[in-house]
């Protein structure tokens, strides 16, 4: 094994899953899988699949779809199982079918873990990690253990039970600083004790996997990794449970700008970086904080007039990255209103994308549409287009027709047309505090999905007074009429949130996109409708 290359250990489909409100459908686990696997992820936690019936379902097609290549190079598909015999044969069931599956089990090892959420007795957690681990190996070779809050943990206990775990037959043992506790001297020094005082260590991968609830994720697992961790558990723009996670694209550009300090190496693809960000974002409805690293609108921005006489002077005096290596572009596109189809496709498959004829013949009606309105579109815009498209796989609703009044004089009115599951068509009118609250009442009226609109945001993607709008909603169902998901590191159970998104030159236009996009999705954990076909993308 080449000492020098860390794993990348994607948890976004399970982890990343857990954030407030950016529940996926197995449709949507399936594209976000299909684009980590394209941006070279060593290991793809698939989902929980213990948690529900739809978590199962998606794991299986994952595995079967995204963990099989005839060149040998697909990833390791791994399923998260808490440490008893029920979950771990569910994750069987959803990883089996890959080449290389993996299960993934822990049990906490925290005193205050325990305590209070195990209620077991040292002794008896030591037990249980070798009976599970044990019990697992007899499914697949590939086994990860966790000890669940090991940033809490005595550390001679700590490891006492991961040497019983790798005894068992644990081939990656993965240390989480669960809450976010650790800082990163402590996280580093953590990791270099494990390495120096665990019988059997030199035998298999350590990996580390860290909370953001200090804002020191990412500084933690450098430092874990270089404490000679090598294998790093992240999740796309940092997602995850309260604070988040460890941001893939983080670590992999920390790794590659600073060579020099880390020496290291991983497979990742990082042209895919933000693209891949985006599609995430759009998919779970959660929107990338502008300042954000690496993919953040801001991330190669520069306002100030002494960065900008810099910058103009030199790249190199305020970017230490330049933008195409995270797959940024700024070029225009020389199509126009009146580009043909073929020349459409050619540029579409410069920028990695690949699209079924069907989809192809969408993805140019729309882009027709907005050439119309728009003088200038830039590669960003179709981005756009595209990322909308892939992002929008349930239309049991879809928007056919809106008209929109408001200003100083009269009360704000919207009449939306929606076509409806069965091609029926439904036209309403409502009135509202303004534009957009008088076209979702409209939509209310005509969508029987009672719900709490949670968040609502709207952005710019490109400058410009014409520049496409983007729109992002999250929501949640009223009366209980969704089931809930089981939680994997308790057993109380979630409430359900949905995302959405939409894009268009006219922001009332994506605005009524985006609360359709995340209404369609509660009409199907709602089990009213069945999953319609899916947009088939390839990205690469």
């Amino acid at each position: 094994m080449n000492n020098n290359y860390v794993k990348i250990f994607d948890t976004t489909l399970r982890d990343g899953e857990q954030s407030p409100g950016a529940t996926l459908t197995s449709a949507e686990k399936l594209e976000i899988a299909r684009a980590l696997a394209k941006l070279g992820v060593d290991v793809i936690e698939a989902g929980f699949p213990a948690a529900s019936p739809d978590d199962l379902q998606a794991v299986q097609q994952i595995a079967k779809e995204i963990g099989n290549s005839k060149s040998g190079s697909a990833p390791i598909i791994c399923g998260l199982a808490r440490a008893n015999k029920g979950d771990i044969d569910a994750a069987w069931e959803g990883v089996q079918n890959a080449e290389n599956p993996r299960i993934h089990t822990f049990l906490a090892t925290s005193p205050i873990h325990m305590k209070y959420k195990l209620k077991m007795d040292p002794e008896e957690v030591v037990e249980k990690v070798k009976e599970m681990v044990a019990y697992a190996k007899e499914y697949c070779d590939d086994i990860e253990f966790s000890p669940e809050d090991a940033g809490r943990s005595d550390h001679d206990f700590l490891y006492l039970v991961l040497g019983e775990a790798i005894k068992a037959g644990a081939t990656t043992l993965n240390i989480p600083d669960t809450v976010g506790y650790t800082t990163p001297e402590e996280f580093g020094a953590l990791i270099e004790g494990i390495m120096a005082n665990t019988p059997g260590i030199e035998n298999v991968v350590v990996s580390v996997h860290c909370h953001d609830d200090l804002g020191l994720a990412t500084a933690n697992a450098l430092a874990g990794i270089q404490a000679g961790a090598r294998q790093a558990e992240v999740t796309m723009n940092g997602i995850g449970e309260r604070a988040g996670n460890t941001s893939l694209e983080e670590v992999v550009m920390a790794i590659r700008t600073r060579r020099q300090i880390y020496e290291l190496e991983t497979g990742i693809d990082t042209t895919l970086l933000t693209r891949t960000s985006r599609m995430v974002s759009n998919y779970t409805g959660i929107v990338i904080q502008p300042n954000k690293a690496i993919v953040g609108a801001n991330a190669f921005a520069h306002e100030a007039g002494i960065h900008q006489d810099g910058m103009l002077k030199n790249q190199n005096t305020y970017e230490i990255m330049e933008p195409a290596m995270v797959g940024l572009s700024n070029s225009k596109l020389v199509l126009g209103k009146h580009s043909g189809r073929h020349a459409f496709k050619a540029h579409l498959e410069e920028m990695g994308y690949e699209l079924s004829d069907e989809d192809l013949n969408i993805s140019f009606k729309r882009f027709k549409d907005v050439a119309d309105r728009k003088k200038v579109i830039t590669d960003i815009d179709l981005e756009a287009l595209i990322a909308d498209q892939i992002s929008q796989p349930l239309e049991f609703y879809s928007l056919d027709g809106l008209q929109v009044s408001c200003g100083t004089m009269g009360l704000p009115t919207a009449t939306v047309r929606l076509c409806g599951p069965d091609g029926d068509i439904h036209v309403q009118a409502a009135v509202g505090t303004g534009p957009v609250d008088a076209t979702f009442s409209a939509i209310d009226q005509i969508v029987d999905a009672p719900n709490t609109l949670l968040e609502f945001s709207v952005n710019a993607i490109t400058e410009g007074i014409d520049a496409m709008g983007e729109v992002s909603v999250r929501l949640e169902a009223e009366n209980g009429s969704i089931p809930k998901r089981k939680s994997p590191q308790n057993n109380f159970f979630q409430t359900r949130t949905f995302g959405g998104h939409g894009i268009d030159p006219d922001i009332i236009v994506a605005c009524a996109k985006s609360y359709l996009s995340a209404l369609n999705k509660l009409l199907l954990a709602s089990g009213k409708y069945e999953d319609p076909k899916t947009i088939s993308v390839k990205v690469g």
